[in-house]
């Protein structure tokens, strides 16, 4: 027992960072345990939200779904150039030149900010049109505004959150991107209620709270994640030299970031259309899908925690010229994640009423909820493989596979066989939670064949 406890601190610690040698189960766990817990806090400042925006009303929760529908664009940037930024940086480690990772994660902020800028404005100014062209009501898009608008406004702390933390992932830093997400979760559950309903000297700001909350646990992340850096003695520390802008390795970090963003894009706008078909049965289905998703979300973003660490695995080894060790440790990566997410699956499938009952009692908006959760569950056999193979390939540099496999399973299937189950077959909700199962199924069937070529261990970076 002695010796899990140790390695178990190891993890937490993060006392080693080169994973190009030694046992791969060791090298999973270590990277793994701090990923899957930054997962779970990253989860967690979605859960924390709807269940006390959920306590304001229906429409505040709607507000919420809708506009983190329209917020996912700003979240495909942040996770495509996070992708890109934890295979440069990881490529870098496992040559063993860590000046130049240094030089990658000073252009990987640059990039962010400039990101964030450019998508923060328009939904800064726009929110009110924003709700409304996603089927909001007036009575929504008046109380739903001022939300909106500060999510949007909070974008460079979005961004950056995310992508620095691929730049500590790659670094084999992964316990720090771990502590970044526990402080800002800590200041996010405790600000969240407060604001919302004005305790003590605070104002009682209602779902506005909520956006402010977020907004500072964030910020706060993003400066112990930048101090971080800043530290000599780190694997990988940046100067302010790093931060003048240097084209060569932006143009590589945006090849790369380019089929991280669509990947996530193309799932984001197949989300967006999804919201849409279900705005059309109301507010309180919206309400309860939007609760789906953050349940399945909590337990989602920790599988991408052992997801990124079979990244970091093959963006290591790749580097230091050990293909086959990164296949291996893709692959026992891939089935530590189907080990859980069907322990998950058989929880959500058994117990998904009581658990949907945390977060609201409306009849409507659980029934919603309950059935979306167990229909979705059943393809988490296949998530598994799924998710891991396609960061297993972002690692390696190569994104434009999962890119155009995203393309196929996204637009070409989940979004017509949502429409067509739905509204043609009249299915109604329970049409587009069978083609989320489904599309998602076949892209993990998809991804496996493709890996198995092993084409990707080529890719330069």
């Amino acid at each position: 027992m002695s010796k899990y406890f140790r390695l178990l601190l190891a993890a937490l610690r993060g006392t080693e960072k080169n994973f190009t040698s030694g046992s791969i189960n060791r090298a999973i766990f270590l990277l793994a345990v701090p990923m899957i817990l930054e997962m779970v806090m990253e989860s967690l400042f979605a859960v924390v939200d709807v269940f006390f925006v959920a306590k304001i009303g229906t429409e505040a929760v709607a507000t919420v779904g809708l506009t983190e529908s329209v917020l996912t664009l700003v979240y495909s940037i942040a996770i495509g150039v996070s992708t890109a930024a934890t295979a440069l940086v990881a490529r870098r480690v496992g040559e063993g030149n860590r000046r130049e990772a240094g030089r990658a994660v000073g252009q990987v902020i640059v990039v962010s900010l400039v990101l964030a800028v450019a998508m923060g404005l328009p939904g800064l100014f726009w929110g009110d049109h924003l709700l409304r062209a996603m089927g909001g009501s007036e009575r929504l898009v008046a109380s739903g505004t001022p939300f909106t608008r500060m999510i949007f406004a909070s974008t460079p702390a979005i961004i950056l959150l995310y992508t620095i933390s691929g730049c500590l992932r790659g670094a084999g830093e992964a316990a720090v991107a771990m502590r970044s997400l526990w402080i800002s979760n800590a200041v996010n559950i405790v600000l969240c209620p407060a604001l919302i309903f004005g305790w003590g000297p605070l104002p009682e700001l209602g779902v506005l709270g909520s956006a402010v909350a977020t907004t500072l646990g964030r910020s706060a992340g993003v400066i112990y994640q930048l101090m971080a850096f800043f530290r000599r003695n780190g694997t990988v520390y940046l100067q302010l030299s790093d931060l003048r802008p240097d084209a060569a390795i932006i143009r590589n970090l945006l090849s790369v970031a380019a089929g991280g963003t669509g990947q996530f894009l193309i799932a984001s706008a197949s989300w967006i259309f999804l919201m849409r078909i279900l705005s059309d049965f109301g507010s309180d289905t919206v309400a309860g899908y939007t609760i789906a998703i953050r349940i399945i979300v909590f337990t989602i973003l920790p599988s991408w925690g052992m997801a990124n660490a079979a990244a970091t695995l093959v963006g290591q080894n790749l580097g230091a010229g050990q293909p086959d060790r990164a296949e291996t440790s893709a692959w026992r990566a891939a089935f530590c994640n189907f080990v859980f997410l069907l322990t998950v699956a058989v929880i959500f499938f058994l117990g998904a009423r009581p658990i949907v009952g945390l977060f609201n009692s409306n009849p409507t908006v659980v029934a919603t909820a309950v059935e979306c959760l167990r229909v979705v569950c059943l393809g988490y056999i296949f998530f598994a493989y799924g998710m891991v193979i396609s960061q297993a390939f972002n690692g390696a540099g190569d994104t434009r596979t999962p890119t155009l496999i995203n393309v196929f399973c996204f637009w070409i299937v989940q979004i017509p066989l949502a429409y067509g189950l739905a509204t043609g077959l009249g299915w109604g909700p329970t049409g587009v939670f069978w083609a989320v199962a489904l599309s998602e199924s076949l892209l993990a069937v998809l991804a496996i064949i493709i890996f198995r070529r092993g084409k990707w261990k080529s890719v330069a970076v």
